[in-house]
């Protein structure tokens, strides 16, 4: 039997791994004979000597082996899901899977819990009381044949040695890897059984890909891999060089969410990514000809209010209540303080360290510092006002919510530490890319 140590060694000299031994590390990862030292090394290794296109589908399409990979027959309209390389704020799943539900598409969405400083999207539904994030494969194909979505984290058999080297990566300084992103993104897509999906890859000082080359290394990398493995897939490029929406923190995103869905609030930023990524959706998997009627019939399910209906039926066929979107915080917990941020200086807001912010969350409780912690759902940040806001000394630039009185005031002053202000309005960065 091939030694773990010595395929570590391998790859940490910068060697190119066999298919054998990069299964044995992947069965490593599920039978537990690769120790969380191993792993941990391993992901080392890959992180500082990367892999190349055959080793990364070869890892790709072992971890998509490692468990159940679903089928859809019966099913009669396209399985469509889209993916967030993640960031601070990142609540669009949530209104992107109800809009294409809506317009006809199944998304059976398979989501991640929180990783380094970004959250996750199944730790955010865990704020709503009695939702079910893992119920049966049966039970989750159940709810997307009703309602055309439904939102999980993975499963015990669904690409189990992901979620293993997930958790370790996010206690490793690994997360930020190329080709492990793109296994561990791709092990769980191609595992749902997809026809179609479309990347949402972050850039900005808020996400994994600080620079644009290496966001667009990634989108290379994760399109060559799925179309390689017969998914049609897109990758779009949008900005993380600040929070996402006017939230970051569990509850007070899924409050957000709920706003948007109801019309009560839409981020301009956040609904430019929405509409954006829902439109390539629509287009990729033909349930729209062109750009121009995608854009159309995602105007129409917000304004029918068809995608709220659908997310509340979601919310409660996964056993939150029936009543989400009219009550939301009746099934959420609230902070016990909530203190407002002021600013300290006039002018425009220029620059905000968006990593620094979701690590403040992370610090309040509302992330996690190694694998299997519990996670406060109730702290973050909201009333987050943009980068090119003009402001007066004591204008109120945003709020925390903490667990007590010394938890916020450290929080608080992490958000003004994160912040940059100009006496002259700054040129903003594009929300789209590509």
């Amino acid at each position: 039997m091939l030694l773990p140590q010595e395929i570590i060694r391998i790859k940490r000299d910068g060697g190119v791994l066999k298919q054998q031994e990069i299964q044995r590390f992947v069965d490593g990862l599920v039978d537990g004979s690769f120790s969380d030292a191993q792993v941990g090394a391993m992901a080392m290794a890959i992180f500082q000597q990367g892999l190349n296109t055959e080793e990364k589908v070869i890892l790709t399409t072992s971890m998509m082996h490692s468990g159940d990979v679903l089928s859809w027959e019966g099913f009669d309209r396209p399985i469509v899901d889209k993916h967030s390389t993640g960031g601070v704020g990142d609540k669009v799943s949530f209104m992107l899977a109800a809009i294409v539900a809506a317009c006809g598409g199944y998304v059976p969405m398979i989501s991640g819990r929180g990783l380094g400083h970004t959250g996750g999207t199944s730790d955010k539904l865990e704020s709503i009381a009695g939702f079910n994030i893992q119920p049966t494969i049966p039970e989750f194909k159940k709810v997307v044949k009703e309602l055309g979505v439904a939102i999980i984290s993975q499963t015990d058999n669904l690409a189990p040695a992901d979620k293993r080297l997930y958790s370790i990566r996010d206690v490793t300084a690994t997360v930020e890897s190329i080709p492990l992103i793109t296994a561990s993104i791709l092990s769980k897509k191609l595992a749902a059984g997809l026809d179609t999906l479309v990347m949402d890859v972050k850039v900005g000082n808020g996400a994994m890909m600080t620079s644009l080359a290496d966001a667009q290394a990634l989108a290379d990398s994760i399109s060559s891999v799925a179309n390689n493995a017969g998914v049609k897939t897109q990758a779009i490029i949008t900005d993380m060089n600040q929070v996402l929406g006017v939230t970051a923190g569990n509850a007070l995103e899924m409050y957000e969410t709920v706003q948007y869905l109801t019309g009560e609030y839409l981020d301009p930023r956040l609904h430019a990514v929405v509409k954006s990524l829902a439109t390539a959706m629509l287009v990729n998997s033909g349930l729209a000809l062109d750009t121009a009627s995608a854009e159309k019939q995602i105007i129409r399910a917000l304004d029918s209010g068809s995608a709220a209906e659908i997310f509340e039926k979601m919310v409660a066929a996964l056993g939150g209540p029936t009543d989400y979107l009219a009550n939301p915080w009746s099934s959420m917990q609230k902070a016990n303080v909530v203190v407002d941020i002021k600013a300290t200086q006039a002018g425009y807001l220029s620059q905000m360290n968006t990593r620094d912010i979701g690590m403040s969350v992370v610090g309040l409780g509302g992330g996690r510092t190694a694998p299997g912690q519990l996670v406060d759902h109730t702290v973050g940040f909201d009333a987050i006002l943009p980068l090119g806001e003009q402001v007066s000394v004591g204008d109120v630039i945003a709020r925390v919510h903490a667990k007590d009185a010394d938890a916020a005031k450290v929080a608080a002053e992490q958000y003004l530490g994160a912040l940059s202000f100009s006496d002259i309005k700054p040129g903003l960065t594009p929300v789209i890319y590509s």
